[in-house]
């Protein structure tokens, strides 16, 4: 692929995944399903390894999850709140594993694989035995401050 069809099909592909973006976290109405929005931001994600000059800061390959909800107070976590990429076959699976023991070579590692299900992202931070802040997960440094829900 020429640099200026990457470019191309990269604008088209950053534009879908915004419009998605939009349905599924502000207006809480998903237009497609995580499978095929994954294939979609996979393609993305391709796309920036092969012409690193497309992940721009704009890129939705730089955020994760949503923009905090303005009814609430925003509350910016101690500890980043990230996401781990989906897997769907054993292949990719034994490719997550060989980069965790490239990582911790000595670590003995035990796994827990289980069904992904879709819903909202917390932290919870207790002081003492008590809660002290509950937060949504937002862009994944700051969220929505929802103590007051809970």
């Amino acid at each position: 692929m020429s640099s200026a069809e990457a470019n191309k099909r990269h604008a088209a592909l950053a534009e879908e995944l915004r419009r998605h973006d939009h349905a599924y976290y502000v207006l809480a109405e998903p237009t497609i399903s995580d499978r095929d929005y994954d294939r979609l931001y996979r393609e993305l994600l391709d796309l920036e390894v092969a012409h690193p000059e497309l992940a721009t800061a704009d890129s939705p390959s730089q955020r994760v999850g949503g923009k905090p909800v303005s009814e609430f107070p925003e509350h910016r976590h101690a500890v980043p709140m990230m996401s781990l990429d989906n897997t769907y076959s054993f292949g990719e699976l034994a490719e997550f594993q060989a980069r965790v023991e490239k990582l911790l070579p000595e670590a003995e590692l035990d796994w827990t694989i289980e069904p992904k299900i879709d819903g909202l992202a917390v932290s919870l931070r207790y002081e003492n035995g008590s809660l002290a802040v509950g937060a949504t997960r937002g862009d994944g440094v700051s969220g929505d401050d929802i103590t007051g829900n809970l």
